[in-house]
């Protein structure tokens, strides 16, 4: 990959990265507030902001994170396959983006019980916090890879260094 190419998806990764771990932050801090909120009002305004950043902001992020992560891993010497940490961090990353995408139908579903539900009902609401919390705590783990890159190359990786130093 030429090396403008590779620095424009680097920031594009890096910027999507970013934004979906403060994306998330910010759906915890609304989880909450709908949690200790007394007002019907805001608990109603807490679920309908929650799905409206679940799906315009952190799925796109996920996604565009994860296809740039592909991008970057190709187009660079790391590789997709040949060190355990991109491995790691590719895996996290699908995992954490299929879990997302299989959630926020039920964040769309609750937010809509909200909207329609008497203000008795709203009591029953379940807690947000898990999985936001949990995605938090991967998206993290990720982060981690990429700064201390853990030494480990696959076989595959082995073979590919093997070969690049034969043709020398």
């Amino acid at each position: 990959m030429k090396p403008g190419l590779r620095k424009f998806a680097l920031t594009a990764h890096v910027t999507c990265s970013v934004g979906w771990i403060g994306t998330v932050i910010a759906y915890i801090a609304l989880a909450i507030a709908g949690q200790i909120s007394p007002d019907i009002q805001t608990v109603r305004a807490v679920w309908i902001a929650m799905e409206l950043i679940g799906w315009y902001v952190i799925v796109p992020l996920a996604l565009i994170s994860l296809l740039t992560g592909i991008i970057m891993s190709l187009g660079t010497p790391w590789g997709l396959f040949r060190h355990y940490w991109v491995i790691f961090k590719l895996l996290l990353t699908v995992f954490s983006t299929f879990v997302l995408l299989l959630h926020m139908p039920l964040v769309s579903s609750l937010a809509r019980l909200a909207e329609e539900t008497d203000p008795t009902g709203l009591s029953r609401l379940p807690n947000e916090i898990f999985h936001p919390a949990g995605g938090l705590l991967l998206l993290l783990l990720i982060v981690t890879l990429s700064v201390y890159k853990p030494r480990g190359i696959t076989p595959y990786g082995w073979k590919k260094q093997q070969k690049q130093h034969n043709h020398l």
